[in-house]
């Protein structure tokens, strides 16, 4: 949970105060579960540190917030990965490309998306090989998360 109060923080310092900000995102509870279904993962460094979080799952049709999008379309099937609730303690670069090219290496078909403010995982997403698909909403808010996909 640290190391998600360490991302609000740093999402309000670069522009992104609602993406997580207003509601205290992601609760405890969330995170539980994610622990509990094997669907969290961390990033150690070389002294066993964990510096980084991310949830990661693959199979068909997983994510229901992506079945409705907007301003756009998905460019591949309906079995993909998905990586949602990055966050890390900015000790060390690196590690939010590190946490995307593992889970793109287990499927070959990853999705994502980020809150219109998140400058910078768009510019990772880009620097990364991710295509701009267009607009999902997310149940926590109404505010438009931009859907990236790389195939």
């Amino acid at each position: 949970m640290e190391l998600y109060s360490h991302a609000r923080q740093f999402m309000a310092e670069h522009g992104n105060p609602k993406q997580w900000g207003t509601t205290n995102w992601p609760p405890q509870e969330l995170i539980e579960k994610d622990i509990e279904a094997h669907k969290s993962y961390v990033c150690v460094n070389e002294d066993g540190t964990v510096v980084g979080t991310f949830f990661f799952t693959h199979g068909k049709d997983i994510e229901p917030t992506y079945r409705e999008i907007t301003e756009g379309g998905w460019i591949g099937g309906d079995s993909y990965g998905v990586v949602h609730r990055i966050a890390t303690d900015h000790s060390e670069r690196g590690i939010g490309r590190f946490c995307l090219e593992w889970a793109f290496s287990e499927c070959r078909h990853l999705r994502i998306d980020t809150h219109a403010d998140n400058t910078v995982m768009q510019s990772l997403l880009k620097k990364l090989g991710f295509t701009y698909c267009g607009i999902i909403y997310v149940r926590e808010n109404k505010d438009p998360r931009f859907a990236y996909e790389k195939m």
